[in-house]
């Protein structure tokens, strides 16, 4: 790899501690380890070395703090007047940032205090770390692994039946989880997101193209995984370099170690099966069991490196701990020793989940509502098929048509539905998915609106868009002919309608505020305008405006390009006097 200089390998394997447990004897022998690390570089690239190997650290991520700080300060106004009973901290990064974006509004202590009146739920070790600093306790805790998965084993266990009458805040790292909060939402009274900071690529992408082309050209013996965002990011600087089968066919002949079951679950999705995983999900036993096991698991896979893409094989059996078949799906995961299940069903079955990443990415472009919305509607149809795509705003008591996929100008920002009316009405009133195989206009809900198209087609799914526990539209998918929607279909119209509400009321909230303030600055150049007949011509406002009224029929111009235009007028006067 051109750009990344490693330090000098150690030529005695090791022995010693991680994480206060003593490790076996190991080395890579000179091996050349990838890493694609950014919080723990440093960290990461001496346990490298010091395991005999030649360490390449790369940055593929940094935090970002999110532009609008709304969503935390909301969180903190429902804290403080007790509309929240649990609140699930699922990094401790998070839990600082949360604290200082708070701390603009409330003072520390009585941000404290209030916390303290909750249940506190944590995902691990270092959200606990964080509350410890801040002298608070959790009630519960996810075990390890620490997926989605033993974070809602670890609530049932604690609160039993009585979680579905619990208010949920969940603070979020980096992008959404679709499965927690499709699980959240089914057994709890109800969630409220609180993003504090994303995900976003660095700024100097060098090195990460380093990486792909390391890959691609076998200048890399093992790469370790820690996070599902390290693969998501390689994936991109990937397609961007158009490599992505040159380094997909590269990693065949490389040793790719997985931190978890998580970060498996998204190497998986890209079609690159992980050598195994460590016995705990820790940064140490990685780097160690790593050591132990890449030598022999390379030189199998080099060994076979010739035989089609398509044919799987096993990795060469390791002396001392076995490596352990856990994963029961196409690629056969192996684990240094048995540990938690890996991600399977649910995960597999949600699998377009993977993508919702690259909505929310889009969505953050601050663009106008209907430009959104517009492609709310194209990554729906993508998503699941259909002839017809509609999405309504709630504006007062209507919903308002705002997008469609076929083109329907004449009714597209002026059909407006009452809620309840309609089988669209109906879900925006009762918070409530709507799928009909066929025969849609036969329900007892349904209802005609200006004889379009789409009144006659047989089937269709209808799901809310929710911003902070309340509806702000609905998306209505159509289908000319009989078509019996799946569960995970009509769960992911569901996930989509939540993860996007808050991006389509962030940009009403926009459009609105662009065209209170276009309104304003037309209505100050109309003053100012009037001024100028009023003084040039002796005449009374009222006869200005009149005056102004007249030219605007006639000229076919708007009220303001009148009142432009004569303010453009005064200042070449103002310009030629001057000269």
């Amino acid at each position: 790899m051109r750009c990344l200089k490693p330090g000098a390998a150690e030529s005695t394997p090791a022995v010693g501690t991680t994480d206060g447990v003593l490790m076996a004897h190991a080395s890579f022998d000179g091996l050349r380890v990838l890493s694609l690390e950014s919080r723990r570089a440093k960290e990461v690239e001496k346990l490298i070395r010091t395991y005999g190997g030649q360490p390449f650290v790369v940055p593929f991520m940094r935090e970002v703090k999110l532009e609008s700080n709304h969503a935390a300060l909301d969180f903190a106004d429902r804290l403080m007047r007790g509309e929240l009973d649990v609140v699930i901290f699922m990094t401790g990064v998070g839990v600082r940032a949360l604290l200082e974006i708070v701390e603009t509004r409330y003072s520390r202590t009585e941000f404290l205090e209030a916390l303290g009146r909750i249940k506190i739920v944590t995902r691990g070790s270092k959200p606990e770390a964080a509350l410890r600093e801040l002298k608070l306790r959790s009630v519960a805790t996810a075990s390890e692994p620490t997926t989605w998965h033993e974070l809602m084993s670890a609530m049932h266990a604690y609160f039993g039946d009585s979680l579905k009458d619990q208010r949920i805040a969940l603070q979020e790292y980096g992008a959404s989880n679709p499965e927690l909060l499709a699980e959240l939402t089914e057994c709890s009274a109800s969630v409220f997101k609180v993003p504090v900071y994303q995900w976003a690529l660095p700024h100097d992408l060098k090195p990460l193209r380093e990486c792909v082309h390391g890959l691609t050209h076998a200048s890399v013996d093992v790469v370790l995984f820690t996070t599902a965002v390290q693969v998501i990011h390689l994936m991109l600087i990937a397609q961007e370099m158009n490599q992505v089968a040159e380094m997909l066919a590269g990693l065949r002949s490389v040793v790719v170690v997985s931190v978890g079951p998580t970060t498996t679950a998204e190497l998986l999705h890209y079609g690159i099966p992980p050598d195994f995983e460590p016995s705990r999900p820790k940064m140490g036993f990685l780097i160690n069991e790593a050591a132990q096991y890449s030598a022999q698991v390379l030189q199998g896979k080099r060994q076979r490196a010739s035989l089609p893409p398509e044919e799987e094989f096993e990795p060469a059996p390791a002396p001392g701990e076995p490596l352990t078949h856990v994963a029961q799906s196409r690629h056969a995961v192996r684990r240094v020793a048995e540990s938690t299940p890996t991600m399977a069903g649910f995960s597999d079955g949600l699998s377009s989940f993977d993508f919702l990443h690259e909505i929310s990415r889009r969505l953050a472009a601050s663009d106008p509502l209907h430009t959104v919305l517009d492609r709310i509607l194209e990554f729906v149809t993508t998503m699941i098929p259909c002839d017809s795509c509609f999405l309504y705003t709630l504006e007062g008591e209507k919903l308002v048509l705002r997008a469609s996929r076929n083109p329907h100008a004449d009714i597209v920002d002026s059909l407006g539905i009452k809620l309840g009316q309609g089988i669209t009405g109906w879900v925006a009133e009762h918070r409530e998915p709507v799928a009909i195989a066929s025969r849609a206009s036969e329900d007892p809900r349904f209802s005609k609106f200006k004889n379009i198209p789409e009144d006659t087609f047989e089937a269709m799914l209808c799901t809310p868009i929710v911003c902070a526990t309340r509806v702000i539209g609905v998306i209505n998918l159509q289908h000319r002919l009989s078509y019996s929607h799946s569960s995970v279909e009509v769960r992911l119209l569901s996930l989509i309608g939540y993860l996007v509400g808050a991006e389509i009321e962030r940009a009403r909230l926009d459009t609105e505020n662009l065209q209170l303030a276009d309104r304003l600055e037309t209505r100050k150049a109309i003053d100012r305008a009037k001024g100028l007949l009023q003084r040039d011509l002796s005449i009374s406002e009222s006869d200005a405006y009149r005056m102004m009224q007249r030219e605007s029929r006639q000229r076919r111009k708007t009220m303001r390009e009148i009142a432009e235009a004569l303010l453009l007028n005064e200042e070449m006067k103002r310009s030629t006097s001057v000269a």
